[in-house]
């Protein structure tokens, strides 16, 4: 007799319950349809894209039947996954972000909503692709059985459990820290202003997040703030940890280390990053090493506090900037570097740390967050420093620089507490056993 076939609509946001405590997927139950929702999917700005790439394609390798609903910029799929286009305005799109579209690209209200938006210096995708993606789902509300969305927390995704389909969302951590830090560094009256408009969405967040049923995030750290930002109730938000891909991330004896090499991945114009008191260490730290350099994976600025302190140190000659490169790209220049840098203030998981680790190359990382639940144990997976503080990161990256076998050392743990605990096929089985404590609890 054929196996029924539970149908799953997916709306990214974040992981599942604190510590191990995580259902894990019944292998021989049917497999689910699962619909992922993701404003944004770009891999190569952001982790969202990344998330959505890789949970998507473990859980179709466990035998689900995995469908991700994505705007601009689309996300970029394995075989397997069926990507359906659900299209905005894409009013940030590059060469010509913010433009003003033609009137025949306007197609309905929700259109209008976000132009308007946008022109009045907020920030619209969260809601409208909420929106439209609670239209798409009522017409196609036969086509799944659960829907998963990737920290859209728009009002259009109170709708979906009136349609029959359970929610599940993933909240990678609250976008109001991002809000804070961002005002904390803000130098003008008229920037603060700015950006309470920019980040008026999180109102609606915060109010969405409170009413969901499962909340699914990264790390101890991003459930904290998002009991404590949100006011969501303890009770219905679950860890589940994120991994490094490693069948890209490994080490290949091949690719040769270059000396006093240093790689990072940072947004430079993001204050959250850090990326500015790692530029302040490598001056520090080139007092002592000369040949110390970096390689951010990243734009290089124009303006603002980074560009600042490369001409005030005069470091444009040992700081270079790369963008655009491919997954084996990355890999390859986290393996030729002697040591991995992560300077961020705070991050709700941390891929590129997770990543260098899987490469077995050695780590600096800041307290920041969940990184220390990532990075491990100072002194033994990686060199622990506080956030914000370019001198104890100079002293950490001459440490390293100056010890091959504390690095080697380093690097090898590193990798084994990588393999161990953060892996995307662990996170899918485990994300796939909240699908079914969703499906088989109380329709709200």
């Amino acid at each position: 007799m054929p196996v029924a076939r539970a149908r799953v609509i997916v709306i990214l946001a974040s992981n599942s319950r604190e510590g191990a405590r995580v259902p894990a997927d019944a292998g021989e139950e049917r497999p689910l349809r699962i619909a992922l929702l993701s404003y944004r999917g770009d891999p190569f700005c952001g982790g969202q894209g990344v998330y959505v790439r890789h949970l998507s394609r473990e859980l179709a390798r466990l035998g689900h039947h995995v469908e991700v609903i994505g705007a601009q910029p689309y996300p970029v799929l394995d075989e397997g996954v069926r990507l359906t286009e659900l299209p905005s305005l894409d009013l940030y799109r590059e060469p010509d972000p913010f433009r003003t579209p033609a009137r025949g690209e306007f197609r309905d209200w929700i259109d209008v909503v976000e132009f308007a938006t946008m022109r009045t210096g907020g920030f619209p995708e969260p809601l409208t692709f909420s929106l439209r993606a609670r239209r798409e789902l009522a017409e196609r509300r036969a086509s799944f059985d659960l829907v998963h969305d990737n920290q859209t927390l728009g009002w259009g995704l109170l709708g979906v459990p009136g349609l029959g389909l359970p929610l599940v969302t993933t909240v990678h951590h609250p976008v109001t820290v991002d809000r804070r830090l961002e005002l904390a560094a803000a130098p003008t009256r008229a920037r603060r202003l700015s950006l309470r408009r920019w980040y008026g969405f999180t109102r609606m967040q915060k109010r969405v997040a409170r009413r969901l049923p499962t909340v699914l995030t990264v790390s101890g750290a991003s459930r904290r703030e998002i009991i404590d930002d949100f006011a969501v109730p303890p009770g219905r938000v679950h860890v589940v940890p994120i991994g490094a891909d490693t069948r890209v991330f490994h080490p290949d004896p091949a690719v040769p280390r270059v000396p006093g090499r240093i790689v990072t991945t940072s947004s430079a114009d993001v204050p959250l990053k850090g990326l500015v008191h790692l530029v302040e260490a490598l001056a520090k730290l080139r007092t002592e090493h000369p040949g110390a350099h970096l390689v951010v994976v990243g734009t290089r600025p124009v303006r603002g506090p980074v560009a600042d302190a490369l001409e005030r140190f005069g470091l444009g000659h040992a700081v270079e900037f790369v963008k655009g490169i491919s997954d084996a790209e990355l890999a390859d220049l986290v393996r030729g570097a002697q040591i991995a840098c992560v300077p961020s203030l705070y991050e709700g998981f941390c891929l590129p740390a997770a990543e260098a680790m899987a490469a077995g190359t050695a780590l600096v990382a800041t307290t920041g967050g969940a990184i220390p639940e990532v990075a491990g144990p100072d002194g033994e997976t990686c060199l622990a420093v506080p956030p914000a503080d370019a001198g104890a990161l100079a002293a950490a990256l001459g440490r390293l620089l100056a010890d091959n076998a504390l690095r080697e050392r380093v690097a090898a743990a590193g990798r084994e507490r990588v393999l161990g605990r953060f892996t995307w096929e662990h996170a899918a089985r485990a994300t796939a056993g909240h699908y079914r404590a969703a499906l088989a609890g109380p329709r709200r």
